[in-house]
């Protein structure tokens, strides 16, 4: 049996762990790919939006260098003729394009988290800070990977020289660590506002996007400072960072999706613009147009911010087939709700219908 083994080529006769790193690798260009796919209608409906904030900037920019980086990376760790030759020329692309995949989402958080803080300064400083270190200690640490001496056929991997080059991953999970606890903090605030069910609060707030990037993250740092290798051409230690960059990147691609409303300045806590829009229609005044049928009676409330009128129209054409509109003189002297003319709304208006059955009618109708 021994002897079969060893007549296979080097690129079939492979050790435990490079095979294991192998067949991951397999999974992460699967996850690439089911990312990229899923997300395109949801892409092309952002490239179609007026306004280029940063969000939307880097958001495209995620969606085509993560690919391409990982396809270029694939082609080098399973073309069996790569030389080592070539893979020392080579081997510094990866970890130069994931510092700077991870520089790019962790910018996303800094941006995501001082929009729901309501642009606080302290957490721009701060978070800002922390990127600003991720930069620096990956840069350096760029220079202290090698080749992994593989033999031909085997594929081209980049590994550490030192333990201590897992403070490359050491700087953006801290960042992604303070940006979860922050995202967490937000989101049992508005609690207090507006009690609901942990489930619900998750989906909102985007809390299980965070969450995953944290794990992945995390899950890296164990292979880098606990895993030992057998010898210095085991890849034990990066078997998992080609995993935990491409699902950083799709969770990170979510929640720049996940906002409400405009991306500009990192947009808006969702908490608070839904409470903002419920405490709207408690105050204010009232005006009433109203037809009833003789069984269904339909009433439209239309409630817009604090300090503007709030209105409850009852079919509208009433007014219309009298010769007479319906006129708001706070948005406009000329808008009306006929068949001809239109009203303009303020922005954040909130409508609700509500219908009326009188039963009494149809057992009428019955008899």
């Amino acid at each position: 049996m021994s002897s079969i083994i060893d007549a296979l080529p080097p690129s079939l006769r492979l050790p435990p762990h490079l095979s294991a790193h192998k067949y991951f690798f397999v999974c992460t260009l699967t996850v690439a790919a089911w990312d990229t796919l899923v997300l395109s209608p949801r892409t092309w409906r952002l490239m179609k939006t007026q306004e280029w904030p940063l969000l939307k900037i880097f958001f495209h920019f995620l969606r085509v260098f993560m690919p391409i980086e990982f396809i270029i990376v694939g082609v080098a760790f399973f073309d069996t003729k790569w030389s080592q030759s070539q893979c020392e020329k080579f081997y510094l692309f990866e970890p130069i394009c994931t510092a700077i995949l991870l520089a790019v989402c962790s910018a996303v958080h800094v941006i995501r988290i001082h929009g729901i803080y309501e642009k606080s300064r302290p957490i721009l400083f701060g978070m800002g800070g922390i990127l600003a270190l991720q930069v620096v200690i990956t840069a350096i640490c760029c220079g202290f990977y090698r080749s992994v001496p593989l033999d031909v056929g085997q594929g081209c991997i980049a590994g550490p020289k030192s333990n201590w080059v897992g403070l490359y991953w050491v700087a953006p999970t801290l960042l992604y660590t303070v940006s979860f606890g922050l995202a967490i903090n937000r989101s049992l605030q508005s609690l207090q506002q507006k009690p609901m069910s942990p489930w619900k609060l998750m989906l909102r707030d985007g809390l299980n996007l965070y969450g995953a990037i944290w794990i992945v993250n995390m899950v890296n740092m164990l292979f880098w400072f606990i895993a030992k290798p057998t010898g210095i051409e085991d890849p034990i230690k990066t078997i998992v960072t080609s995993m935990a960059a491409v699902l950083t990147t799709s969770m990170t691609l979510r929640i720049i999706l996940g906002v409400r409303g405009t991306l500009a300045q990192g947009g808006s806590f969702s908490g608070a613009s839904s409470s903002a829009a419920t405490g709207s229609t408690s105050h204010g005044t009232t005006h009433v147009l109203s037809r009833t049928t003789p069984a269904v009676n339909h009433t439209f409330q239309i409630g817009s911010r604090v300090g503007a009128q709030t209105y409850t129209i009852d079919d509208m054409r009433a007014g219309a087939d009298k010769g007479g509109d319906w006129v708001d003189p706070a948005i406009d002297t000329k808008s009306s709700m006929n068949d001809t003319k239109e009203v303009a709304f303020e922005p954040g208006v909130k409508i609700t219908v509500n219908t009326e059955v009188e039963y009494d009618s149809f057992e009428r109708a019955a008899k």
